[in-house]
């Protein structure tokens, strides 16, 4: 009976070990999935072994590029248009304004990393930092800080309509949802068989939200490769997207990883993986490629995206630490 005891606790013991060893391992490439996304082009363990998704139709793609240009910061991961067709990119150590000719007119400065942005009504910045969100009104002053929701907080994503803000949380899975001055009102995306909502499958730092064209939140559930729509009170309207290796769907643990919307509707979304920018319909049909995979150094991730008010497509490009404009080929409009 002793002898069986031992085994017992010797093979309880290496369970626990290798559990814990997992756990580290996933963490670790969370962690550089998050913060060295701009340099450190390390051979990929989890290489999902799409390389020959990289060769894309050339009749598929709709979209030229037109202009780039670097950025001064070390490291950028957001990028936002204002009412002017100002290109702001945000990242680390402050935030960047461009002419839309990419012409550098204002520095803003900050002791911090900026991971996500949007821009208000009111010309106000709302920064994402890793856990809590920071405002920064247009001469660059730090007007406000938000207290972070939970210690373990990884703030990926922050969209407002002017009235309400959505903060998307990697770290929690859950969409916070708060008034223009802080005030936290309800959590969206948590699991509810109720309501039917299965919950957000969030496996890396890579959780997008945006306002629709009817006040709708859009939110990214990138684990189950899913657009869903939701009211502000948390209430699932509907959903779209495949998981799929052909170009209409999405492919790899967690795809899209950002998206953008059109003035009617439609849908602009990077992934990371396989290296490209789309476009879908406001149904969620695919529709074109903005940007093909030999278009982007393979490795590439964090693609955030933009729209200016003539419809062209803003990239930040954090490997090439460039913002990057897109527009329409002149024979794709005549059709």
């Amino acid at each position: 009976m002793e002898v069986n005891s031992n085994k017992w606790a010797m093979k309880k013991k290496l369970v626990i070990a290798l559990a814990l060893v997992l756990l580290v391992a996933v963490i670790g490439y969370m962690v550089v999935d998050l913060f060295f996304t701009d340099g450190g082009r390390n051979d990929n363990p989890f290489d999902y072994g799409l390389k020959d998704l990289r060769k894309s139709d050339s009749a598929l793609l709709a979209y030229r590029e037109i202009q780039h240009f670097s950025t001064g910061l070390s490291e950028v991961y957001g990028v936002a248009v204002d009412a002017h067709d100002r290109i702001v990119v945000a990242g680390a150590n402050g935030v960047e304004i461009y002419s839309p000719e990419g012409v550098r007119f204002m520095l803003f400065p900050f002791d911090d990393t900026a991971y996500c942005l949007t821009i208000t009504p009111d010309a106000d910045l709302l920064l994402g930092m890793v856990d809590h969100v920071m405002i920064m009104n247009a001469e660059g002053e730090i007007v406000s800080r938000w207290k972070p929701e939970n210690e373990g907080s990884v703030l990926t994503s922050v969209a407002t309509n002017g009235t309400d803000v959505f903060v998307a949380d990697a770290g929690t899975r859950i969409v916070y949802h708060y008034d223009m001055d802080g005030k936290l009102l309800n959590r969206i995306g948590e699991a509810d068989s109720l309501q039917g909502i299965p919950g957000l499958v969030i496996p890396s730092p890579y959780f997008d939200v945006g306002i629709g064209r009817d006040d709708e939140l859009w939110v990214v559930n990138s684990g189950r490769h899913l657009f869903e729509a939701f009211r502000p009170d948390g209430t699932l309207i509907s959903t779209w997207g495949q998981s799929s290796m052909d170009v209409e769907g999405f492919c790899g643990c967690c795809n899209p990883s950002h998206f953008t919307l059109l003035k009617d509707g439609s849908f602009v979304t990077s992934e990371k993986g396989v290296e490209r920018v789309k476009i879908y319909d406001p149904t969620g049909t695919f529709q074109c490629l903005v940007a093909a995979p030999d278009q982007f150094d393979e490795g590439t991730r964090g693609l955030d995206l933009a729209v200016d008010s003539q419809e062209r497509i803003v990239v930040l490009d954090p490997w090439r630490n460039q913002v990057r404009i897109f527009v329409r080929n002149e024979k794709s409009n005549e059709e």
